[in-house]
């Protein structure tokens, strides 16, 4: 079976002739091609076409086999696509709703004569559950994770600022083999780490602070996430409390999550273990979210989501307790989804640490 004839059903569904697909994790995941300039037209007819320019051309006939790939030069995406369109004698052609701007949607629409059918989100579901390949990257971009937190320990020092923290964070990961960060590290310390997505500045680390590192790296296009927070010398009784009530929140959400729980139950079990603690209104983002070809993925956990998980799914269990002017506590692991349980893809160690004080 080629990549791209996973699309088919959808096209069905939507009875179509034709989809333009311009979400490139989406462009990835149906033809092999890793960049990000190009676009995948896809025909109920079983024919599929890789649109990109000369710079990538080597590159799209190397890793798209399965599609034949076109070269825009001298013409325009929109331009090709609806001569491609005609050709297949192709009276309707689909579009990602959110992946396709205005102007290109009015480009479109002025070349195409077909008609223009919005689509929302209907590949990304075929991407929910990954594959036994898929999860081989992931577990492989999660434990760089898990080799960049133990090293950047023996960096937390008073002085040293959040952003060399999160510069050294990336080197770490790109050394043992990501291609990258997935999102730019948090980094937050002291009074900062109640802000669940800080971002890394001058201030420099001190004695006392909590430290909250939330980063990722992408390794062969598959994303890793996790968060870990510590405290720089001695922990005080009401850091202590603050840590060991997220700490709880998420071993009891792990313990409980499986396949066939709705996003909010999973959420709830935190949330309620969180409330319960005197902390009601300190936890105010969803508790996890899933990840793959990209760092935010459906479905989610928050108390929101009816979406049923299932087995062979991600999702990240990412309680937290955020105090203004006083600072935060997030615990954040990657799992994958069983029949029975999950199987944990971080490894790095989530009991309280003290980084001593030299």
């Amino acid at each position: 079976m080629k990549t791209w004839e996973r699309a088919l059903p959808v096209l069905s569904d939507l009875s179509v002739d034709a989809m333009i697909v311009k979400d490139m994790a989406n462009v990835r995941y149906l033809s092999g091609y890793k960049n990000d300039t190009g676009e995948l037209l896809l025909f109920a007819d079983g024919s599929a076409y890789l649109l990109t320019d000369f710079r990538f051309l080597i590159q799209a006939r190397a890793e798209a086999k399965d599609c034949e790939v076109c070269d825009i030069a001298g013409t325009t995406y929109a331009a090709l696509t609806a001569k491609l369109l005609t050709e297949h004698s192709a009276a309707s052609v689909a579009f990602e709703r959110d992946a396709v701007n205005f102007r290109e949607y009015e480009e479109f629409a002025r070349e195409c004569t077909q008609r223009l059918v919005p689509a929302d989100n209907v590949l990304i579901d075929l991407r929910k559950v990954k594959t036994t390949e898929e999860l081989v990257l992931l577990r492989r971009a999660e434990s760089i994770g898990d080799e960049a937190f133990a090293r950047i320990l023996k960096d937390l020092r008073p002085g040293v600022t959040e952003t060399e923290i999160a510069a050294k964070l990336t080197y770490y990961m790109c050394e043992a083999g990501a291609s990258g960060n997935s999102f730019p590290p948090i980094v937050a310390s002291g009074v900062n780490s109640s802000m669940p997505h800080a971002m890394p500045g001058a201030k420099p680390l001190a004695e006392g602070d909590f430290v909250t590192m939330d980063f990722g790296c992408v390794y062969e296009g598959y994303c890793s996430d996790m968060t870990r927070t510590v405290v720089l010398g001695r922990a005080d009784a009401k850091q202590r409390e603050i840590y060991e009530t997220v700490l709880r929140a998420q071993t009891e959400t792990l313990a409980a999550l499986h396949a066939g729980m709705r996003g909010k139950e999973i959420d709830a079990v935190a949330r309620d273990i969180i409330n319960a603690a005197g902390f009601e209104g300190c936890f105010g983002h969803g508790l996890g979210h899933s990840v793959g070809l990209e760092i935010h993925e459906p479905p989610y956990a928050n108390y929101r989501s009816d979406e049923i998980v299932k087995a062979g799914m991600l999702m990240t269990v990412e309680p937290g307790i955020y105090i203004d002017g006083f600072g935060g506590v997030r615990i954040e692991d990657l799992t994958v989804v069983t029949e029975e349980g999950h199987e944990n893809l971080a490894h790095s160690p989530k009991e309280l640490i003290e980084i001593p004080v030299r």
